[in-house]
């Protein structure tokens, strides 16, 4: 099932060139972790500094002028529609981008869900990032830092990638090594890598070629990718929290709250 809130007009050349048009928000799951706060509250609406984790990420996604968001929905799915509409009715400078949803009776996982959504994102490389978590820019704009060293000739996806020990909210061993090309390989099961996965990301609809269907986890066609040399990634070099825990969340408001006092956030 697929509904969509009506777009404004997009100001002519507001866009940079070759950049995703289409991002995926993956805003599905239970939650389960962040009991009891998902109970009632699904986890994409939980606020860090007095701002959901959702209106987060549309920001990013908003400033880097994509002009679709796909979010596929289950968990408490009509809270989240609701507080889009609300946000799509505020006031604001420019477009806003177009908002369609994804409806799960049954949970897809990672990459059932995206797949489910692919009639909605078009033949182009998209965004797709996880609703927990957050991220600050570095030293320029992430999405644009992954939109200029995404190379369609040599990639299948390009995974945003952050420091472990310097993670907030991270408890982990790490996910991947990365050669200097960019090249990813998985960690051998009883080491620890230095970098994991932060849960943004840019995919080409290719990469679902031949897919399962139902649910299944986007490892699946890392692996795949892996394995024919078409999975890369790039270093984040900003902050990074991970929001999948009450702990997560603690961390992330008491960064926000004494790092930007008073300032403007990145």
């Amino acid at each position: 099932m697929t509904r969509k809130t009506s777009p404004g007009k997009r100001p002519a050349g507001d866009s940079a060139a070759g950049a995703p048009r289409r991002a995926m928000v993956l805003a599905a799951g239970l939650g389960k972790r962040m009991r009891p706060i998902t109970h009632r509250l699904p986890k994409p609406l939980v606020k860090v500094g007095e701002k959901a984790l959702l209106d987060w990420t549309l920001d990013r996604l908003e400033e880097a002028s994509v002009e679709t968001v796909v979010f596929n929905l289950h968990h408490l799915g009509h809270l989240i529609e609701q507080h889009l509409g609300r946000r799509q009715r505020r006031p604001r400078k420019g477009r806003r981008p177009e908002l369609l949803f994804s409806s799960e009776d049954e949970l897809l996982d990672t990459g059932g869900g995206v797949a489910k959504a692919l009639p909605l994102l078009g033949a182009e490389p998209f965004y797709a990032v996880n609703a927990d978590i957050l991220w600050l820019n570095g030293t320029q704009s992430t999405l644009a830092r992954m939109a200029a060293g995404w190379d369609h000739r040599r990639m299948d996806a390009l995974l945003l990638l952050h420091s472990t020990v310097d993670a907030y909210g991270y408890q982990g061993r790490g996910d991947f090594c990365v050669d200097p090309a960019g090249l990813l390989a998985r960690r051998a099961e009883s080491e620890v890598s230095p970098f994991l996965f932060t849960g943004l990301q840019i995919l080409h609809p290719r990469l679902f070629n031949e897919a399962p269907e139902g649910a299944f986890s986007l490892n699946l066609l890392y692996d795949r990718a892996i394995e024919a040399e078409r999975l890369h990634g790039i270093i984040h070099d900003g902050e990074w929290f991970n929001i999948g825990t009450p702990e997560g969340l603690a961390e992330a408001e008491a960064y926000i709250r004494v790092r930007y006092a008073g300032n403007r956030r990145r």
